[in-house]
């Protein structure tokens, strides 16, 4: 599934991200992380979704306060919109990073819509309604504080829109299996942290991470973080999986992030520690584009249209 150019891509996104001075703008133009699932005509790479994850699996890495994920659900929601005219007004803004675009659900164009990836700073609004894709208009836009600070959400009160194409059910597909990818480099990270901390935290004379319970449980995190990676990016080539990422991988992050607090120990509820940040943002995450118990219950409802269908 991934060859020695993802890695290529991966190690060129991380060197990035590991600078002090990183911006979205250097990342766009010396990268091109915001276009690479978007076609050439538009300014892209014309590659697809699982180079997409494998930028979002290192921003999620380091929680990187850059719009990487409400980037891609943007140029993807103007592909699907299959309107030539809106793709060519913005889409080379977007990948150049120039211009900042989000999406938004809601049931009309006409309402308050919280928890917006984005949305007080975005220069386009995509609104995904049961009856069509708009370019939104608003009126008022505030930033939310959230608990997670590495993530901007913001509320949206829209004020109507232009229909730019049909409904797109996909796209919330998309949006789950791309914020699968970002959980998967955030548990990666908590895995690793915990393991080089076991390494050198000293107890009874001998590195903690010796003790056999402490091997197993992190044992226990490695697959975890594993299947997870699979299952994100078979939904980033199947989008029918994207429930099962969004449940698992969610589900992933909350108890890797857990147990790297418990076994860190004390410092790993102080403020200068970054655990707490990856634990804020595991259950942020998790409530992003609906809660787990909704994505098991998609994922009900395919099973039982695909037996309905065969027999």
């Amino acid at each position: 599934m991934l060859g020695s150019e993802h890695d290529d891509l991966r190690d060129a996104v991380r060197h990035m991200l590991d600078r002090a001075d990183v911006s979205w703008t250097g990342l766009c133009r010396q990268i091109g992380v915001a276009g690479l699932a978007v076609p050439e005509q538009y300014g892209g790479a014309g590659a697809t979704l699982l180079e997409s994850h494998v930028v979002l699996e290192e921003t999620g890495r380091v929680l990187a306060r850059v719009p990487m994920l409400s980037t891609v659900l943007a140029t993807q929601a103007l592909l699907l919109s299959g309107n030539a005219p809106a793709c060519a007004d913005h889409l080379p803004g977007i990948v150049d990073g120039s211009t900042s675009a989000t999406v938004l659900w809601a049931d009309s164009v006409s309402e308050t819509v919280a928890c917006v990836l984005d949305g007080d700073v975005a220069d386009v609004l995509l609104v995904a309604t049961p009856d069509g894709l708009y370019l939104g208009d608003s009126t008022h836009r505030v930033h939310t504080p959230a608990m997670d600070e590495s993530r901007r959400l913001a509320t949206v009160r829209l004020s109507g829109g232009t229909r730019i194409g049909p409904p797109a059910p996909r796209l919330r597909d998309i949006a789950l299996s791309a914020l699968s990818a970002e959980q998967v480099g955030a548990a990666q990270r908590c895995l690793d942290m915990t393991v080089d901390h076991t390494r050198t935290r000293v107890q009874f004379g001998r590195p903690i991470g010796s003790f056999q319970a402490l091997k197993h449980r992190m044992a226990d995190m490695h697959v975890l973080v594993e299947t997870a990676r699979s299952i994100s990016y078979a939904a980033a080539e199947n989008p029918d999986l994207a429930a099962v990422a969004a449940a698992h991988c969610a589900e992933t992050l909350s108890t890797v992030a857990g147990e790297m607090i418990q076994l860190h120990g004390g410092i790993a509820i102080t403020w200068e520690h970054d655990a707490h940040r990856y634990f804020k943002r595991a259950h942020n995450s998790a409530q992003l584009f609906g809660q787990p118990h909704e994505h098991v219950a998609r994922l009900v409802d395919v099973i039982s249209s695909r037996r309905a269908a065969t027999t």
